[in-house]
């Protein structure tokens, strides 16, 4: 049996999707169903039960949960602007550290998601070596909220024993329910479709021009396809980057997204708002090495190829 929490979010439910499209349904999915509509990414979807995550967590301390042999631990508040550091370290940080410890005393395999969210403004570099995770330094509370468990992970000597990824800037379909946390391609189609029109950030940095900031984007196909690779080999241990290791710009995006529905380019530049110009990320760019070296290489699908796939999603409104 495997536990997947976050089984009806964005990459969770992907991952579910591949699991059934393998012939695996023996799954019990956690989250926490709102008024979202993220319930419409379960829809086709094979699995054993559904529990809520608060009701999940009771039945776990309560030991009536059956013996699970794969835990798959999606679930976490993704927002970059929440600013409440509380709920952060209660849903991220201990329902982690719950779920990981009731994993390894089940002798279950655990894959868990961090984020590229840990490594900030990069100063620090995008290696994932146990020894550069202490020196990062994460712009927003849901980024500390990663480390702080990766670092738990490290601390305790559970490296070789449970398996994290560190995903970057994951986009695709079944993100529809992300209201401000979808991804730019997502929020901006209907304009681009309708209008013939994108606006990106402007850029604050002297050594960035508008449009130029970068980012590691990857197509959710691919990080559930890394996913399940390292699902399938429990003995690949550690925190690894996952990304394609090569940052595009935001324009390279926007260029992208324009081709895909074959229309011309018009890209408007506007002010970010204050409360995200000291929090925001110019440049990210998965260092892949660690997880090629671990017996992971597989291919990436360039950006223009991604967004073509998803640009085929939005215009019908299909789910993964």
């Amino acid at each position: 049996m495997i536990v997947l929490t976050g089984g009806a979010g964005f990459i969770g439910s992907c991952f579910l999707g591949k699991l059934n499209e393998e012939g695996i349904d023996d799954i019990i999915v956690v989250d926490d169903l709102d008024g979202s509509g993220k319930w419409r990414n379960l829809l086709g979807k094979r699995f054993l039960d559904y529990f809520q995550k608060d009701d999940f967590l009771r039945m776990l301390e309560g030991h009536k949960l059956p013996k699970p042999g794969s835990v798959v631990h999606m679930g976490a508040c993704s927002s970059t602007t929440l600013t409440d550091a509380a709920y952060f370290i209660k849903n991220n940080y201990e329902y982690s550290k719950t779920l990981a410890e009731w994993a390894l005393t089940q002798k279950a395999s655990f894959l868990y998601a961090s984020s590229a969210a840990t490594y900030g403004d990069g100063s620090s570099g995008y290696s994932d070596s146990d020894e550069n995770t202490p020196r990062l330094r994460p712009l927003n509370m849901y980024g500390y909220s990663k480390q702080l468990f990766d670092s738990w992970v490290l601390d305790n000597g559970l490296a070789d024993k449970v398996t994290g990824l560190r995903f970057f800037n994951v986009f695709g379909p079944n993100e529809y329910h992300k209201a401000e946390m979808m991804s730019v391609i997502c929020r901006a189609f209907p304009r681009v479709r309708d209008e013939g029109r994108i606006s990106l950030f402007k850029s604050y940095r002297k050594d960035y021009a508008d449009g130029e900031q970068k980012r590691d984007f990857v197509y959710v196909k691919d990080a559930v396809d890394v996913m399940y690779s390292c699902f399938c080999d429990p003995g690949r241990t550690g925190i690894f980057n996952l990304g394609t290791g090569r940052a595009r710009s935001w324009n390279d995006l926007a260029r992208a997204m324009f081709a895909a529905m074959g229309k011309e380019p018009v890209i408007e530049y506007m002010e970010m708002p204050e409360s995200l110009r000291e929090k925001y990320q110019y440049f990210t760019q998965a260092d892949m090495t660690r997880l090629k070296k671990a017996g992971c290489d597989l291919k990436f699908r360039s950006l223009e190829e991604s967004i073509k796939d998803y640009a085929g999603y939005l215009q019908k409104g299909e789910y993964l």
